[in-house]
């Protein structure tokens, strides 16, 4: 038996001012990131090409993530099914998009018109919301393999290999490290994850060897130099532009290897921009906030009122520090190069809107104050 005393409260003002201020800092570095290639790719002309980009999505996920806080967060338990279908749906339509079209590039965008959409992005977030839901209706079957365990386990293989193919395997990864956070928390057996968990490496390391390009990241990043100067090129001019910042930097918009140096400092590595120009301590300042962002998100989560209000918070919390940390371990040479942004940081639009609309979410669930008293019956995991 559960007994709820339910508190109404406003939303998470700390985390809303963190997330306020990782968009500041992030719209400020982006322009010092992007100017020298805004200027060579308008023959000098402007420095504000990819600003101006940014500050149009920037509005756009603001708008959205407002609307998802003011959206009660239940209501996405009944459309989570259709999300899901519709994510899947849009990364059907890509990929065959570029098929007929006989285009060879990455099919990772879904064109309308002028305007593009990463649609792995969204599916991302209709994952996290469909395993909250999932979870949340069939916790009492969860611990049951074929019954409750492996149906979420098939829907988050379908949605990878869909991903898979684009090709975009570090997404991929990331949804299925999420997909096993969400089930792990949500009460599934260890022993079916770490089954399953070796299934899918024994089957996701042949992927990875199958582009050469992927094993050429790999090898690059265990033998450096010896395995290609050219592949090694980006991550050396990243590690240079790091020791070039040294502990304070050598100051806002004095970065060197943004000058056409640092290939897309702009995007993946605008980490390595933010280091040579404010130093350890800037870096250690912006992965404080992502730390503060993880905390408070899993604050919201303990506080939740409901169950699914706690996997969905705690799958937001952990996608957010995910991709922010992995960016970070990428730039610094700690794991290979995985293609992965900084949330709210890089620039990339679909990206952007995403991250917002998801803290939104994270904010609606923070308007809500669980006590609970547990007598008998099931709960999740929810450690801190």
């Amino acid at each position: 038996m559960r007994y709820l005393d339910v508190i109404s409260k406003k939303y998470d003002h700390y985390l809303l001012a963190a997330v306020v201020l990782l968009c500041i800092v992030g719209t400020v570095m982006l322009f010092s990131a992007s100017n020298s290639i805004s200027l060579d790719q308008t023959q000098r002309v402007t420095a504000t090409v990819y600003l101006q980009a940014h500050l149009k999505r920037l509005l756009v996920g603001i708008a959205m993530m407002f609307i998802a806080m003011m959206v009660d967060y239940r209501k996405l338990k009944i459309a989570a099914k259709y999300l899901l279908i519709g994510s899947i749906v849009l990364l059907l339509i890509t990929k065959l998009s570029y098929l007929l079209q006989g285009n060879s590039s990455p099919a990772r965008w879904l064109y309308l018109g002028s305007h593009s959409i990463q649609t792995s992005d969204i599916a991302r977030l209709a994952v996290i919301i469909f395993l909250a839901a999932y979870v949340d209706h069939y916790r009492d079957q969860i611990k049951d393999f074929y019954n409750g365990f492996a149906p979420p386990i098939g829907i988050i293989a379908v949605v990878m290999v869909l991903i898979v193919i684009q090709p975009d395997f570090s997404t991929a990864a990331i949804i299925g490290l999420i997909g096993f956070m969400i089930l792990f928390v949500g009460g599934a057996r260890i022993s079916h994850l770490l089954a399953t968990g070796t299934a899918s490496l024994l089957v996701l390391t042949p992927v990875v060897l199958m582009k050469p390009y992927r094993l050429q990241r790999i090898l690059t990043y265990f033998y450096g130099e010896s395995a290609g100067v050219e592949e090694s090129y980006q991550i050396k001019q990243s590690l240079i532009s790091l020791g070039n910042g040294g502990f304070i930097g050598l100051g806002l918009g004095n970065s060197l290897g943004k000058n056409l140096f640092l290939p897309t400092p702009h995007t993946d590595f605008i980490f390595a921009i933010i280091g040579e120009e404010l130093g350890l301590v800037g870096t250690v300042f912006i992965l404080s906030i992502f730390l503060f962002i993880f905390q408070r998100g899993i604050k919201i989560a303990k506080e939740s009122m409901d169950t699914f209000g706690i996997l969905l918070a705690i799958g937001i919390s952990f996608n957010f520090i995910l991709y922010g940390f992995i960016n970070a371990a990428v730039v610094t040479g700690v794991v290979p190069t995985t293609g992965l942004s900084m949330p709210l940081i890089s620039y990339g639009g679909s990206g952007l809107v995403i991250n917002l609309v998801s803290i939104g979410i994270l904010l609606n669930i923070s308007q809500s104050k669980r006590s609970l008293i547990h007598k008998s019956g099931w709960s999740p995991r929810v450690y801190g």
